[in-house]
C-alpha cells in the first residue's frame, strides 16, 4: 500500500503542476556597468496562470534565484610558519557563481525537500561544484564553506527566507540588491513553485551585464591588447606621478 501512496502523491504534484504555470517579468533586463556604477536594484514579479481554481493540496511556495556567470575558483589556505603567514594548501572549485542570491517565501528547509535541492541546486551550497581535491587536503569541504562565507559577507552570494512575497497564492515579487562590483556577463533569474516540498514548475529569464563607456573601453583594451593595456597604465601612473609633485612644488612656494 505504501507504493499506492507514493503513486497517487506522485499524480497528484503533476497534475498540479500541469494546471499552474508561472507569467514572469523583470524590471530591467539589461545592466549598463559605468565608470560611476554603484549597484542597482533589480524586481523580479509574477503571476501564477491557472485554468482551474486553486488547488486544495498544499500551500504553495515561490522561491526566486539570482545567477550570475559561472567559473573555477581557486581557495587558499593561510597558516603561520616561522612568524609567518604563508599559503600552505589550496583547492580549486570546479564551478562557483560570481554572483547568486535566493529569495523564497519561506525557509528553504521548510519548503524545499533535500531531493529536489539536489536535482534543481536551487541553494548556496549546491550551486558550489567542487569534485576534486589533492590529496593532502583532508578536509576539502571546509574550503567550499570558507568561499560562501567569504562571499557573503562581500554580498555577492546571500539568502533571504522570507525575499519573495506572495499574495492570494497568484502575484509573486521580490527585489535582489545587485552590488557594484559585479562581473560582466549573463545574469539567469529562476522562478520555481512548490507544494508539499516539491517542485512544481518552474520560469527563468536572463538579464544582461554589460560595461559601457570607458569601462568597456579598457576592458576590450586589456583582454585583447595586454601590452598595449599596460603601456597605457604606466604612461598615466607617470603623469600621475609627474602631477602630484607639480602640486606638491607649488604648494611650497
Amino acid at each position: 500500500m505504501r507504493w499506492l501512496a507514493l503513486l497517487l502523491g506522485l499524480f497528484a504534484a503533476t497534475a498540479a503542476a500541469a494546471q499552474e504555470e508561472v507569467v514572469s517579468g523583470v524590471s530591467q533586463d539589461r545592466i549598463s556597468i559605468t565608470a560611476n556604477f554603484e549597484g542597482s536594484d533589480l524586481l523580479v514579479y509574477g503571476a501564477i496562470k491557472r485554468e482551474t481554481p486553486i488547488p486544495d493540496t498544499g500551500l504553495l511556495q515561490v522561491i526566486i534565484t539570482l545567477e550570475g556567470p559561472s567559473g573555477p575558483i581557486v581557495v587558499r589556505r593561510k597558516s603561520r610558519q616561522m612568524g609567518i603567514w604563508v599559503n600552505t594548501s589550496s583547492v580549486e572549485v570546479d564551478n562557483a557563481p560570481s554572483f547568486y542570491a535566493v529569495a523564497a517565501t519561506a525557509p528553504l528547509e521548510y519548503i524545499l525537500s533535500q531531493t529536489e535541492d539536489l536535482r534543481h541546486k536551487i541553494s548556496v551550497p549546491q550551486k558550489i561544484r567542487s569534485v576534486g581535491a589533492p590529496q593532502d587536503v583532508m578536509d576539502s569541504p571546509a574550503f567550499t564553506d570558507a568561499l560562501i562565507r567569504i562571499r557573503q559577507d562581500e554580498g555577492i552570494y546571500g539568502a533571504a527566507e522570507s525575499g519573495t512575497e506572495l499574495k492570494d497564492s497568484t502575484l509573486f515579487s521580490a527585489t535582489f540588491d545587485l552590488p557594484a562590483n559585479l562581473v560582466e556577463g549573463n545574469y539567469v533569474t529562476r522562478i520555481y513553485l512548490l507544494r508539499n516540498r516539491h517542485v512544481l514548475t518552474s520560469d527563468q529569464s536572463t538579464i544582461y551585464v554589460r560595461k559601457v563607456g570607458i569601462e568597456r573601453w579598457l576592458y576590450t583594451l586589456a583582454q585583447q591588447q595586454p601590452a598595449a593595456y599596460g603601456i597605457l597604465a604606466l604612461v598615466l601612473a607617470g603623469l600621475a606621478g609627474w602631477a602630484a609633485s607639480e602640486a606638491f612644488r607649488l604648494l611650497r612656494r
